[in-house]
């Protein structure tokens, strides 16, 4: 009996090790995964061009524009060698002559060269 059951387990283990071609089978299988995450770039910008610059057309003219004169700069003192007083112009020997309490250093001479010792 101990020889029968060694003998079967001998041919047993002799036809599941030979057998690995009848054991060759078919699967069917349904998977259903998650996709891995993938990186898209953003898709560009694209912006519409500016419209073109609108031109209108100027309002007509029925008489030719009126430019007035600037008024004149009145700047008083000397222009070359003259002397612009605010109501006419004075030549530099005309000046002195008419103006004879000017001093020669640029100050006035009120008391006409009587300086009471101060100078």
């Amino acid at each position: 009996m101990k020889t029968l059951r060694v003998a079967s387990l001998i041919t047993g283990t002799a036809a599941l090790l030979l057998s690995g071609a009848a054991m060759a089978g078919v699967n069917v299988g349904i998977n259903v995964g998650v996709p891995a995450p993938v990186y898209v770039a953003p898709a560009p910008v694209y912006v519409p061009p500016p419209p073109p610059p609108v031109v209108y057309q100027p309002a007509p003219v029925y008489g030719a524009p009126v430019y007035a004169a600037p008024a004149p700069a009145i700047v008083i003192g000397w222009h070359g060698d003259r002397y612009w007083d605010g109501r006419r112009y004075w030549g530099r020997d005309e000046w002195y002559r008419h103006h004879r309490d000017w001093d020669d250093r640029g100050h006035w001479d009120h008391d006409r060269g009587r300086h009471n010792g101060w100078r």
